[in-house]
């Protein structure tokens, strides 16, 4: 209640300083704002009295900051205005600081690229989806764990010679061969089972 909100245009005059405190991080900076009139009597733009704020961010506003403001970028700051005065060398000094809302670069003078920031890990209910694949996997393929086979069954490989010599007896090889006859077969007469399991011609 009774805060005073000031939208302010101008430029970080400093690097951004963060440091880790006991309620999350904080970050300050020094703001100049610089504004420009026109001077009739030279028929021109000058630049008028330079205004320094010292603008102050907590938390994820503060960790943002860190890694998007660098010394002399145009800046937009939104925040609530504070003025606190102190003793220094015995006078008495005003110093002017902004609560920072939101600070985002001014478009007017460039362009910016927006990184979301996300924290953890995203699960596949979280709004910004899965996480990503990794190279060359394939989304559809199905995932079997050693806990969904059966109890009986072997694991693929199961039975094999060292060194990958052949398959063991107890697999059949005619599989692969009676597929591709059934491929072939496709719009012809209808293929049918043998008692051994085995589809043929």
């Amino acid at each position: 209640m009774n805060e005073t909100l000031v939208t302010l245009v101008g430029n970080a005059a400093t690097a951004v300083e963060f440091r880790e405190t006991a309620s999350g991080g904080m970050a300050r900076f020094r703001f100049a704002v610089t504004p420009r009139r026109w001077d009739r009597a030279k028929e021109a733009w000058a630049d008028g009295h330079t205004s320094f704020y010292t603008v102050w961010a907590w938390r994820t506003l503060a960790t943002n900051l860190t890694g998007s403001v660098a010394v002399g970028e145009p800046l937009v700051v939104h925040g609530r205005l504070k003025v606190r005065e102190e003793e220094l060398a015995g006078q008495r000094r005003t110093f002017v600081d902004i609560e920072a809302v939101a600070v985002g670069h001014d478009l007017t003078r460039g362009t910016a690229a927006f990184r979301r920031v996300v924290r953890g890990e995203p699960g596949l209910t979280s709004r910004y989806g899965p996480a990503p694949l990794a190279a060359g996997e394939d989304p559809w393929a199905v995932r079997e764990t050693p806990e969904g086979r059966g109890g009986d069954e072997e694991p693929v490989g199961a039975g094999e010679p060292a060194g990958g010599a052949g398959p063991s007896a107890d697999r059949p090889v005619e599989r692969p061969a009676a597929r591709r006859r059934t491929v072939r077969q496709k719009g012809g007469a209808a293929p049918r089972k043998t008692d051994s399991g085995l589809v043929t011609a």
